[in-house]
C-alpha cells in the first residue's frame, strides 16, 4: 500500500481487521436440556463499572437459535492453544448435525450452563439486552460467575482458527 493511500471504508475495514490477531471464544448456553454452543470472534468488555461484556452470535448459527428459545446465560470460555481441538470442533462442527458435548468434556456449571473442563478460564454471564449488530446478534451480559488462573499461556487467537470451514456462514 503507497504512503497515505486512502482506501474506501469497508476495504479500509476489512484490511484493519484482517490484521488484527484477536482472542477466540467458545460461547455455550442451554435451554431446557438442548445445550449449545459455538466459537465467537466478536466479543468484547463493554464496561468496567458495572462490568459488562458483549458477545456476538451470528444469526444463521444454531446457538444463536437455541439462545432465541429462551436463554437467560452464556457461558464465555477461553481455551488455551493446547486446546485448540475444541476451538475447532466448535467452529466448523455444527450443533444442527451433532451433539458437541458428547465429544468434549464439560460439566454443568452456573445456571445450568455447560462449562468446557479444558478451558483455560470461563465466566458466566446473564442476558440483559439482545442488539441486532447486522448479520449477528449482540447479547449484553452481566458476569455473575467464573473461573480463572492467576496468569494466561498461549491463547487460541483468530490466526489458529482462520483456516476453518465453519459448520454455518457468518
Amino acid at each position: 500500500m503507497a504512503e497515505h493511500e486512502v482506501l474506501p471504508g469497508a476495504e479500509a475495514f476489512e484490511r484493519v481487521v484482517g490484521l488484527l490477531d484477536y482472542p477466540m471464544f467458545v460461547v455455550t448456553t442451554r435451554v431446557g436440556d438442548q445445550r449449545a454452543g459455538c466459537l465467537v470472534g466478536f466479543s468484547s468488555q463493554v464496561s468496567i463499572h458495572p462490568p459488562r461484556y458483549l458477545v456476538g452470535l451470528s444469526k444463521k448459527n444454531h446457538t444463536y437459535r437455541v439462545t432465541e428459545q429462551g436463554a437467560t446465560h452464556l457461558a464465555v470460555h477461553l481455551l488455551a492453544e493446547e486446546h485448540r481441538d475444541l476451538a475447532r470442533l466448535f467452529g466448523s462442527e455444527t450443533g444442527d448435525r451433532i451433539d458437541k458435548f458428547s465429544r468434549c468434556r464439560w460439566w454443568d456449571g452456573p445456571e445450568g450452563l455447560p462449562i468446557l473442563t479444558d478451558a483455560a478460564a470461563w465466566f458466566a454471564g446473564a442476558i440483559l439486552d439482545r442488539f441486532d449488530l447486522g448479520d449477528h446478534v449482540g447479547h449484553l451480559t452481566e458476569p455473575v460467575a467464573g473461573a480463572a488462573p492467576d496468569r494466561f499461556g498461549d491463547l487460541v487467537t483468530f490466526a489458529d482458527v482462520k483456516d476453518l470451514e465453519p459448520g454455518h456462514e457468518a
